[in-house]
Order: structure tokens, then C-alpha cells, then sequence
């Protein structure tokens, strides 16, 4: 049953080519809290649907044609991102950092009471003293969303995500994960996460915008117990 539309959030959602991004769509699209959605990415989505506004916007180096878009907006999931191994350093550093501070500039200027949900990964460092590339960036891409002034952000730090549906997977290392999922889930069930749960929990959480204002850190764990926490389906 959906709620009045006077009181239903206005939805962003930024990476809906993506595989989480992908399942926040279908679930923002079917959320009864949800009145509109915006997706907004490199690509287009090739579907439709009545809450659906859809902008392709391919340079995310430069948000400020955004700004009209983010303007009036209640809440965004950012699954923007690139895999490890599959792009070169510079280029991993560009998209994890470099895009996501400047769409949370521009969306903090337009609708700065948004709550933002932003897609991390397990490791992310902080400090910026890791040695691994993606723990620095994402690291650094979540203090750049804590200064930002937001009213809520939640920082998801899933460890392996499991991709439910038959793709073609952009390493060796997703390959072997896939192929050994059903036993690593049983022995390290804190390890992996089911895409469509990771995507459920970003964006249930922006659209109910539960606890304290500030910052929030979602490790594997607590998204699985937040996964668990919600009634099925809800709809």
C-alpha cells in the first residue's frame, strides 16, 4: 500500500547500470515510501516505468549541469564504481573519489537535506595508510561525504557481493568467488552479501533515514542483520 504522495521521498539513484545499483532501482521503483525516482547515469537503462525519470550524464568530472535534476531531492544511493583489476589505478581513483565528491557537491548544493547512502567496500581505510589502492580511495571518498555537510550519510561496506544473477564477471578473482559462493557462504556467512540485500538495505535505510544525524558505517555484518531486521518485502 503506498503512501500519500505529500509524504513520500523523492529518490536518487546514481549507477542503476550497475549490478547493486541496478537492484536499488527495482526496489526503489516498487518501495511504497518511494514517489519518484531519478536514476542517473553513463548509460541508458532501457526501461520505463511511471515513477522513472531517467538522465544520462556521462562526464561525472563535472556534476554542475546536475543541479536543476538534484534540486528538491529527499535521499541518494550511490553505487557508482569500478572493479579492482579491471581499470588502471588512475582510473579506479577518478571514479571511487573524484566523481563521488563531485556529484555529492553538486546534490549538496541543490538539496542540502538529502540523506546520501553511499556503496563502500569492506577495508575501506580512512587514515589513507593501506596499501591497497581501492581501501585508500574508498577510504577517502568516505571523509569527503562526512564533511559534506549532509544530515545523514550511510557508509556501506559490504565484503564479497554475491551477484544472484548470471553475468559475465570482470575478473578472475569474481570468477573463482562466484564458482565457490555456496560453500564460502556456509564457512564465512559474514564475508558475502546478496547483491538485491545490499541494495535493499541502502536504500531502505536513506528512505526511513533512521538514527542519529551524522555519519554511519555499515559493515558486512550489521547489512546482514539490517537485511534480517526487515519485513519481507514490505510491499
Amino acid at each position: 500500500m503506498n503512501l500519500p504522495a505529500a509524504v513520500q521521498k523523492r529518490l536518487v539513484i546514481v549507477g542503476a547500470t550497475g549490478m547493486v545499483g541496478g537492484y536499488a532501482l527495482r526496489d526503489a521503483l516498487e518501495h511504497p515510501a518511494v514517489g519518484s525516482v531519478t536514476s542517473i547515469g553513463r548509460r541508458k537503462l532501457g526501461i520505463s516505468h511511471p515513477k522513472l525519470t531517467e538522465v544520462v550524464h556521462r562526464d561525472f568530472a563535472d556534476c554542475s549541469a546536475l543541479a536543476e535534476t538534484l534540486s528538491g531531492q529527499d535521499a541518494a544511493v550511490f553505487c557508482l564504481g569500478a572493479y579492482t583489476g579491471a581499470v588502471s589505478d588512475a582510473e579506479l581513483r577518478t571514479t571511487t573519489v573524484d566523481y563521488t565528491v563531485e556529484f555529492a557537491r553538486v546534490l549538496r548544493g541543490s538539496s542540502p537535506g538529502a540523506a546520501f547512502s553511499f556503496l563502500s567496500g569492506s577495508g575501506a581505510d580512512p587514515t589513507g595508510r593501506s596499501r591497497i589502492p581501492f581501501a585508500r580511495y574508498k577510504g577517502e571518498a568516505e571523509n569527503a561525504l562526512l564533511a559534506a555537510g549532509f544530515p545523514h550519510v550511510y557508509l556501506f561496506r559490504p565484503a564479497y557481493i554475491y551477484p544472484v544473477e548470471p553475468r559475465k564477471e570482470p575478473t578472475f578473482s569474481y570468477r573463482l568467488l562466484r564458482t565457490i559462493y555456496p560453500a564460502f557462504r556456509v564457512l564465512f556467512p559474514n564475508q558475502v552479501i546478496r547483491a538485491d540485500d545490499l541494495a535493499r538495505a541502502m536504500v531502505d535505510v536513506v528512505v526511513s533515514e533512521t538514527g542519529q544525524r551524522g555519519g554511519r558505517v555499515f559493515e558486512n555484518r550489521d547489512i546482514r542483520a539490517m537485511v534480517e531486521s526487515l519485513q519481507p518485502l514490505q510491499r
